[in-house]
């Protein structure tokens, strides 16, 4: 079985695991409309350097660290939310003693020629920060139930540190993408890419595509690692993290197009930027080492983790409390991809567009509500749900506040303790005939629509009306 991936994104995002075992899987969007409960955050708890995909059967597959940095773990789930609740399933666990005895960390789960296999790093019992990267290879069809062995080590250039290690295919190219210390470079880590030959031998020396040296790159250590894939619309990105992994953990992000050669150098530009750092705002810190995946409706999404706290007392890596975490992952105008920031706990959120402001969306701006354009972070709300079934929206800049209706028509921000009367509304069918629209609980009534770039509660007389109290959801 092949492991190149069909040339849409939407398939890319679907995770490097994306190939079936035994039948045909059925399209996503036969199954998205009843896709379950809202994926809330933290996903999984103490779970950092997570893989998750989806798989052509449809099922969530998820790996990554655990605390104890002992064993390789894998569960699995019919839907995202499901992840949070799924068994978690011990597939190896490190020996006693020698070789592969010391510090497992980051694990990525790749299927290859029709087989499972775990690429993960490991150190020695004794010495755990000899780390180096191992693959593991399941001798049956099953990668929670099946039998698994250790196929051997990634063997590269040079024998040192070398952690982080992921699997693309991209024009019919099979790829590796890591992270590793190389000699005579005086940094932590760099990314490299190489094609594969087979799971643990490269098929022609690698390049390396980004070594540490801008300012966010190298606080507290030199490190570019975890790097993730992503094409989209005729441009290939791979992310990656930077820095130690406390609060100053962060993404930066590498463009290519599409069509380049991949192994050259120069193909590669990397932002001067992090694209994705700590937010005191959504209280979440050190967000990294991400991977990409689709929701049940196949939108895109970010994984990533992070923690709720930004003081950490002693060495960060033994800190267990950097949690898996979700969110939707959004482009701008040229197709570049707009992380926005990591939006802290409670619902994944959305953005709401109103049908007859194409490319307007209800945004928070300082603490007036509006509709319009803004970054990403002021236009995204969360679905909390209220008392009797209604929902309030919340916006993930100002967690414990939502909007609430005003006794002269207007919409502002309340406690969300508040009145749950003005702040509730219930959700219905679009009333053009798409999307969503908000039925106000509030004495009066009314439908939440805008006017003139204002969000107001207020009555809905005609087909106007109707399309400026209408939302479409992304």
């Amino acid at each position: 079985m092949s492991f190149d991936f069909p040339s849409s994104r939407r398939a890319v995002m679907a995770g490097a695991g994306a190939a079936v075992l035994g039948g045909v899987a059925a399209p996503f969007a036969a199954r998205a409309k009843n896709s379950g409960a809202v994926a809330r955050n933290p996903l999984v708890r103490q779970r950092a350097d997570a893989q998750v995909f989806r798989h052509h059967d449809g099922d969530y597959y998820m790996t990554a660290s655990v605390p104890e940095y002992d064993r390789l773990v894998l569960r699995r789930a019919r839907t995202l939310a499901g992840l949070a609740a799924a068994p978690e399933t011990v597939i190896w666990r490190r020996p006693a003693q020698g070789k592969l005895g010391g510090y497992i960390w980051a694990p990525e789960l790749h299927q290859i020629d029709g087989r499972w296999h775990m690429y993960f790093a490991a150190g020695d019992a004794g010495e755990p920060f000899h780390i180096r990267t191992y693959v593991l290879r399941c001798l049956d069809r099953d990668a929670l139930t099946g039998r698994w062995e250790v196929l051997g080590q990634l063997q590269t250039p040079w024998d040192t540190f070398t952690l982080d290690s992921t699997v693309f295919s991209h024009r019919g190219v099979r790829y590796l993408c890591w992270a590793q210390q190389e000699p005579g470079i005086a940094t932590n880590s760099n990314l490299y890419l190489a094609p594969l030959a087979t799971p643990t031998t490269l098929a022609r020396p690698p390049v390396r595509l980004t070594v540490p040296t801008l300012p966010w790159e190298i606080e507290g250590y030199k490190v570019n690692e975890a790097p993730a894939f992503l094409a989209r619309d005729g441009h290939v990105f791979i992310s990656y993290s930077a820095s130690a992994t406390d609060a100053r953990y962060c993404l930066g992000l590498l463009t290519a197009k599409a069509d380049a050669d991949l192994m050259s150098a120069e193909a590669w530009s990397k932002s001067q930027v992090p694209v994705f750092v700590s937010s005191e705002e959504t209280g979440v810190y050190g967000p990294g080492h991400n991977s990409f995946t689709i929701d049940e409706q196949g939108r895109d999404v970010l994984v990533f983790h992070g923690r709720d706290y930004k003081t950490i007392q002693g060495d960060p890596l033994f800190d267990p409390n950097r949690h898996t975490r979700v969110q939707r992952l959004y482009y701008r105008p040229d197709g570049t991809p707009d992380f926005g920031v990591p939006v802290g706990a409670g619902e994944v959120p959305d953005r709401f567009a109103p049908l007859d402001r194409p490319g307007a969306y209800l945004r928070l701006d300082g603490t007036r509500l509006t509709v319009g354009d803004g970054p990403l972070a002021t236009t995204q709300f969360r679905q909390k749900v209220g008392t009797a079934g209604a929902v309030v929206l919340e916006p993930i800049l100002k967690p414990g506040q939502v909007l609430q209706a005003a006794a002269n028509g207007g919409v502002v921000l309340a406690a969300a303790a508040g009145d749950p009367a003005r702040s509730g509304f219930r959700r219905v069918d679009g009333l053009a005939g798409r999307g969503v629209s908000f039925a106000a609980l509030a004495p009066g009534g009314g439908h939440l629509r805008h006017r003139d770039g204002a969000v107001v509660v207020g009555p809905v007389k005609d087909a106007a009306d109707r399309a400026s109290a209408t939302f479409i959801v992304s």
